[in-house]
């Protein structure tokens, strides 16, 4: 097995609330100002915070890592300690050969320098030379897009022009080691797939790739393995499917005082297991939840929600029509709820919220979010977000005026 070129072992950071961090400047500030003693690095003194704790992985050739969690978890301090632009505070991360890192939109640009010049300050700070970079500069241009403004001082650059400028470099330096973070959120759709086309080309070369993202499915089609990072909980390290799967989770929701959930499973039709893995579009699967009522809720109505990871969401319904009587639960009692339906969505992370509504919108509405969640994968549909079963019936009439036909089913 070849040796990892990416190592975390066991690393450490605290930060203090208030404190500047991001610079090597900062940082010298910060130990002048310290009186010149040892302090136990296991210590936290007043306003500091641990931000990672004890997080370890390796990520060796042709291997990728995606690094998920909410805002806050130390997703992108994880970054800035593998490129040395923090130092962890115990442990410690490296990597071994060329490193092409994004880690901020316009990362070592200079503002009063056109795109052109920055380029070549880029290039020197990721190890090229000038040589190098001025052979490779019509590719990385026209890799980036924005030719007609390649002499422009990158100040008049929007963010998603910086972003395309960063990755470029990034992405012509033939690194061994590839760590991005969440900047090419900013960037337009077509650019984002560019990107990480490019990102599965290098992985199939044997570039190790480190990769910081809100997009599950980026994760999932590109990732072998994802870290969980939660703050105040234990870091994940797992197959990607199996940290996917468990991102969303109710235990990382607060729910409403009036209700507890006691249970809840998502799992395929007819299993009793919960879901660990991807699944395929059009998979059957049923929601079982138990939630105990402690409040008075008359005419209760239950509507089922499914959004997807950006926010959209798929569907929004209801069990009960405006005919239908509405459930009238008091405290003590139990609700339970069973919830057959199909998956039938393209690739993404979904996540199932409950909601209690009173039919007379006299008392405020419950929402149970975050139950449970689920990630679709496939290969052979393009883009949307419905699964539409097409079957393809395609006719090819020859020269002899026979007919040649076939039906296809995707």
């Amino acid at each position: 097995m070849s040796q990892p070129v990416v190592v975390f072992d066991h690393v450490w950071k605290k930060f203090r609330r208030g404190e500047r961090h991001d610079t090597m400047r900062d940082a010298i500030s910060g130990w002048i100002k310290k009186p010149f003693r040892r302090q136990n690095p296991d210590v936290l003194r007043e306003q500091e915070f641990w931000v990672l704790q004890d997080v370890s992985f390796e990520v060796r050739p042709g291997e990728a890592l995606g690094i998920i969690g909410p805002n806050g978890a130390g997703k992108s301090t994880a970054l800035k300690l593998l490129t040395r632009i923090l130092r962890p505070t115990k442990g410690r991360g490296f990597t071994r050969g060329r490193v092409g890192a994004l880690i901020e939109v316009s990362s070592g640009f200079h503002n009063d320098l056109t795109g052109r010049e920055n380029l070549y300050l880029q290039g020197a700070i990721l190890g090229m030379t000038r040589e190098e970079v001025s052979r490779k500069m019509e590719a990385i241009v026209e890799f980036a897009g924005i030719s007609e403004f390649i002499d422009t001082p990158v100040k008049r650059y929007s963010s998603g022009m910086n972003a395309r400028l960063g990755f470029a470099i990034a992405a012509h330096i033939d690194p061994e080691v590839l760590i991005i973070d969440e900047v090419l959120a900013v960037g337009d759709a077509a650019f984002q797939q560019k990107c990480y086309q490019r990102m599965e080309e290098f992985r199939r070369s044997g570039v190790a790739i480190v990769l910081v993202s809100h997009n599950m499915q980026v994760v999932v089609s590109l990732c072998d393995r994802a870290l969980l990072l939660r703050r105040g909980r234990p870091p994940l390290l797992s197959s990607v499917g199996d940290v996917a799967a468990l991102y969303s989770s109710i235990g990382e929701n607060a729910v409403d005082a009036r209700v507890s959930v006691r249970s809840c499973t998502l799992s395929r039709r007819g299993e009793s297991v919960a879901i660990s893995d991807v699944i395929d579009p059009s998979t059957p699967l049923t929601l079982d939840l138990r939630v105990a009522v402690n409040a008075d809720l008359p005419r209760t109505r239950i509507d089922f929600e499914v959004v997807r990871h950006d926010g959209l969401v798929i569907f929004n319904g209801t069990s009960a029509s405006e005919r239908d009587a509405a459930l009238h639960l008091r405290p003590g009692e139990e609700l339970t709820i069973r919830i057959d339906f199909a998956a039938n969505v393209l690739r993404g992370t979904y996540r199932i919220s409950l909601h209690l509504i009173d039919t007379h919108r006299l008392w405020d509405h419950i929402d149970i979010s975050g139950l449970a969640s689920f990630v679709v994968h496939e290969t052979t549909r393009k883009i949307g977000c419905a699964e539409l079963n097409p079957q393809y019936e395609l006719h090819v009439v020859p020269s002899t005026g026979s007919v040649a036909s076939g039906t296809v089913g995707v």
